[in-house]
């Protein structure tokens, strides 16, 4: 069983639905590894396509982890696959979520316009909840850093927490979990 640390004030269920949701290889199932109380349930598939250059597995319906926070209460952790031509199964696992975090993977050739595409699939439940965003693969890319996430996040008009993190510590994971909630008590 993991600390409490989240403040679920006003929180009625005892299961807390969060979607995962970005690129292929942006760390969404390593993030839910990493934190989750039981063996995670995924649907990888080997990769066959222009993934396959980049890792040798890639999700195709979804994956699914549980971080017990107490005695009655469950995050249900659900990471949507990363290709574009699964997006039917982000509108499915979004349905009743409290919100989503959504990863980049810094060392992609546009990591911003891969930001760009989860927002506007997400928009219209990120209006009615909110969001996080875990920038990973930053000390691997030879970037300009965050600043350029910053200001992108700021000429959209959105203004919710952004993170450089890595998905395999959970202090990291756990960063971007108690972020998407404080979002959530002040009413996103």
């Amino acid at each position: 069983m993991t600390e409490n640390f989240l403040d679920l004030d006003g929180v009625e269920s005892s299961d807390i639905k969060i979607v995962f949701s970005g690129p292929v290889g942006a760390g969404k199932s390593q993030a839910i590894r990493t934190v989750s109380d039981i063996e995670v349930v995924q649907t990888d598939v080997v990769a066959t396509d222009e993934v396959q250059d980049s890792k040798e597995t890639t999700t195709v319906a979804m994956d699914y982890g549980e971080l017990q926070l107490d005695a009655d209460t469950t995050l249900a952790l659900y990471g949507t696959p990363g290709q574009e031509r699964f997006r039917f199964m982000w509108d499915i696992l979004i349905k009743g979520a409290l919100g989503v975090v959504l990863m980049v993977d810094d060392s992609a050739p546009d990591p911003l316009g891969d930001l760009e595409t989860y927002l506007q699939n997400f928009s219209h439940h990120i209006a009615q909840s909110t969001a996080v965003v875990g920038v990973t693969h930053t000390d691997v890319a030879a970037s300009s850093g965050m600043e350029k996430y910053y200001e992108y996040m700021e000429q959209k008009g959105y203004f919710f927490p952004i993170y450089p993190i890595d998905a395999r510590k959970a202090e990291d994971v756990n960063l971007l979990l108690q972020s998407l909630t404080a979002m959530l008590e002040i009413g996103g």
